[in-house]
């Protein structure tokens, strides 16, 4: 009998193909592009974080952190600080600007979403939510890096 994960792959590479669909031609003055957004987010649910902090939750290398960090300060969207807890590296946090664009992002992602699902009921919505969720922190488990969750 072959497993229904087979389905699972299938739908989570369509899934895939949407969401970067959604993403690959934005730039900053539109919306946040994807490399963005996920820093952005990261950065936004768990506060200001250094290079090595970013580099530890994403599983990325300092260099291409430190790619992302500068064209994100270029635009305005974050911007270094002394470390709030007193330690020596300085960390990334999120200007007025980056929350607000993030924010933004954020409700054209969730207003999509309300059109896909608008003849789903609630509790269908959080269920596909909860699926969401345990499938995601399968993931982090295996890669051993949780994703903190607001």
């Amino acid at each position: 009998m072959v497993r229904p994960t087979r389905d699972v792959e299938y739908e989570q590479m369509l899934l895939g193909r949407h969401a970067l669909v959604r993403h690959r031609k934005v730039r900053y003055e539109d919306g946040l592009e994807r490399s963005a957004y996920i820093l952005l987010s990261r950065i936004g649910v768990q506060g200001p974080m250094s290079i090595s902090e970013l580099s530890d939750a994403f599983g990325l290398d300092a260099s291409t952190l430190n790619g992302q960090t500068r064209a994100a300060m270029r635009a305005g969207l974050v911007d270094r600080i002394a470390d709030p807890g007193g330690g020596m590296a300085r960390k990334f946090r999120l200007t007025d600007r980056g929350a607000r664009l993030l924010d933004e992002e954020r409700a054209r992602g969730v207003e999509g979403l309300d059109r896909v699902m608008a003849t789903w009921s609630d509790d269908d919505i959080a269920g596909f939510a909860a699926c969401l969720r345990r499938f995601n922190t399968g993931i982090e488990r295996l890669g051993g890096r949780p994703w903190p969750r607001p």
